[in-house]
């Protein structure tokens, strides 16, 4: 019986050989064309335009149709999962940034100081109407170089001043200083009468 046996692998060996070595041969060409398409990167694209594609590609069975009833609900379903998940994303944020705070050294406050107040301003004019009771309108002539050109630009502006005591009239050359808002027009108090209207 071992003799039977040693001829049977004697015999079997040889004719397992060739069949050994005709199998790799027939491999490798099957798998050369699995991997020969290279695998092309998705391009990103807004949530919007991915669920678009998603949905033009779907080749499923719709879904049954659902009552106005079962779909509003579904709705108020997913918005009250997102705020749940908004909510817990918020408290962690502001832990972290409660933190955060905590662990840096805080800034060195700065000497308390008066506000320093800028100075009002001031122009000079011609009073051009007094009608008005406790108000006088005052014309300011500005004239300036052009910067470029070199003209001379001469520009007139109006102002409404407050003149408490009726002291400017028509004509006097008069200084007067931005002061709070008088009235709707009024942004500008008499300071003083420099000269008089012959």
């Amino acid at each position: 019986m071992a003799e039977e046996e040693k001829e049977e692998q004697v015999e079997e060996t040889p004719a397992e050989e060739p069949v050994a070595e005709e199998a790799p041969a027939e491999e490798p060409p099957a798998e050369e064309p699995a991997a020969a398409p290279p695998v092309e990167p998705e391009e990103a694209l807004h949530p919007k335009q991915a669920r678009k594609r998603a949905r033009s590609q779907h080749e499923g069975e719709a879904r049954p149709q659902r009552a106005p009833e079962e779909r509003q609900a579904e709705r108020v379903a997913g918005r009250r999962q997102k705020s749940q998940r908004r909510h817990a994303y918020r408290l962690k944020r502001r832990e972290r940034d409660r933190a955060r705070r905590a662990a840096a050294p805080a800034p060195p406050e700065p000497p308390a100081a008066a506000k320093p107040q800028g100075k009002p301003k001031v122009r000079q004019g011609v009073v051009v109407s007094d009608r008005a009771d406790k108000t006088i309108t005052v014309r300011v002539d500005l004239t300036r170089r052009h910067r470029l050109y070199e003209k001379t630009i001469r520009s007139t502006s109006t102002l409404h001043a407050h003149d408490e005591g009726n002291e400017a009239h028509i004509g006097d050359t008069v200084r007067v200083e931005e002061s709070r808002p008088r009235s709707r027009t009024k942004r500008w108090r008499l300071l003083e009468v420099l000269e008089r209207a012959r």
